[in-house]
């Protein structure tokens, strides 16, 4: 293929790229948006897959009929509440991915590029080559220590001078990529970098904190692109420097969006560094003999004179696949005259947009969904505020106590409202690890019951009230 035709058609895929991401900021125009980025990679591996007329496509189409089938699979079988597990994987296997390529081309074209007569750009592939082997391991690595934490057989791992030894680490890669700049020939120092750096992705995603991990995950979906990007500058491929270069920098955004949304530095949760939650005082402190249990039959006749009602939803509905159950509560609840919407926190769940996804599936109207900020003035006017599975973005400690591990975080001002329910199945904390006094609140009543058969009884309730 002549160069023209293969850069015409990397900027084709990049302009689908770019329209795939602006479609994806609505959701009347995601799928449409999904469709574009879709088909924009499979211009781009189409394209550079002739380019290479050397290559043996019987072990290529090997290749793609195994990653479709695995990822078949796991788009059938992987649960929503798992999505944010399978993201840290897919980050992971897109890190691996980068750094293995770019040690392979470093392989293959070490004599090229030892004797090659530009210097500058092959200082160029060999400093890119070094940025793809660091952010590769730290993202392979890092992203699968992410999955154990999220799927809970990993825990946190704080040791003594943790960031001393961090900074040990990435002198060394530092060093050793100056070597491998220096000495295009010794090949084995790009597998030093890498193993180092995988140490290191270790030792910095360890001690952070389960109520981190959201921001973590994003983070490291970041550096995926970038480790893509420094790969395309080894291969000298447009599209993936392109492409790379728009997934870091979103993911970069999306930290961003959700360290202002959690109240954290984005510094702290880089270095893992952990705010102790000593002064949060004890759930026996916060719940005892304060706590009023009630009955869905109590909650129904409540809910049948109200005028406005407001859910606000949580990983705790996400678990239970209660949304279909909660859809029908906002039927009923309209019927009867009630003015229904959806209070939704940023980081809601796991991921940011994870309730609105289950709001979805239910057909549940995307304009009854409200943003914190647009929601919270109206609280006060709300008659009753339905809280199904949410428990830290709800604390209004955040407000109340500048100790608190969430002091400052934005919450939704659900205790604002003239009565409450919780539905919930225990007072445990949530991420955090801290309790809620909004469960001890004079105008809360719990309901202690999983998310889905709660809403189901709310509704038989009302039916028969």
């Amino acid at each position: 293929m002549s160069g023209v035709f293969i850069n015409l058609a990397y900027l084709l895929a990049s302009v689908l790229f770019i329209l795939g991401l602006k479609g994806l900021t609505h959701p009347r125009t995601a799928v449409r948006g999904n469709l574009l980025g879709a088909i924009g990679m499979l211009i781009a591996v189409a394209v550079t897959l002739l380019d290479q007329r050397i290559l043996d496509f019987s072990m290529i189409l090997v290749g793609l009929v195994i990653g479709a089938a695995i990822g078949a699979v796991m788009a059938v079988r992987v649960q929503m509440t798992s999505m944010p597990q399978m993201v840290a994987l897919l980050n992971g296997f897109g890190g691996a991915g980068s750094l293995l390529v770019a040690g392979a081309e470093l392989m293959t074209g070490a004599e090229q590029s030892a004797t090659s007569a530009a210097a500058l750009p092959l200082q160029v592939t060999l400093i890119a080559a070094a940025a793809s082997g660091l952010i590769g391991a730290v993202t392979f690595w890092g992203s699968l220590v992410a999955f154990g934490k999220l799927e809970g057989f990993l825990k946190d791992i704080r040791l003594t001078g943790q960031q001393a030894f961090n900074a040990i680490l990435a002198v060394i890669v530092l060093a050793l990529s100056g070597w491998l700049i220096y000495d295009p020939t010794t090949l084995w120092v790009y597998w030093a970098i890498v193993g180092v750096s995988s140490v290191l992705g270790l030792s910095l995603v360890f001690p952070i904190g389960g109520a981190d991990m959201p921001v973590v995950i994003a983070l490291l979906n970041s550096y995926s692109g970038l480790a893509a990007a420094s790969t395309g500058f080894v291969l000298g491929n447009n599209a993936l420097i392109i492409t790379g270069s728009l997934v870091g920098a979103s993911g970069i955004i999306l930290t961003n969006i959700m360290c202002k949304a959690m109240n954290r530095s984005l510094i702290n949760v880089l270095f893992g560094v952990w705010v102790p939650s000593d002064s949060a005082g004890s759930a026996d402190d916060v719940y005892a003999g304060k706590v009023k249990a009630a009955s869905a039959e109590e909650l129904g006749m409540l809910l049948e004179t109200a005028r406005r009602v407001v859910i606000v939803p949580g990983y705790g509905m996400a678990v239970a696949q209660a949304q279909h159950a909660v859809r029908d509560l906002v039927n009923l609840l309209e019927q009867r005259g009630a003015d229904v919407e959806f209070a939704i926190h940023p980081v809601a769940g796991r991921m940011p947009g994870h309730m609105n996804v289950l709001l979805a599936e239910a057909d549940i109207p995307y304009d009854k969904l409200k943003e914190m900020d647009e929601i919270n003035p109206s609280f006060e006017q709300t008659d009753v505020a339905i809280v199904i599975g949410a428990n830290d973005v709800v604390n209004p400690v955040a407000r109340t106590n500048p100790s608190s591990p969430i002091a400052g975080m934005p919450i939704l001002n659900v205790d604002k409202a003239r009565s409450i329910v919780v539905i919930k199945r225990s007072l445990s904390p949530g991420f955090a690890g801290i309790p809620n006094p909004l469960f001890a609140a004079d105008n809360t009543l719990m309901m202690f019951s999983d998310a889905k058969k709660g809403a189901m009884d709310l509704v038989t309730a009302l039916k028969e009230a």
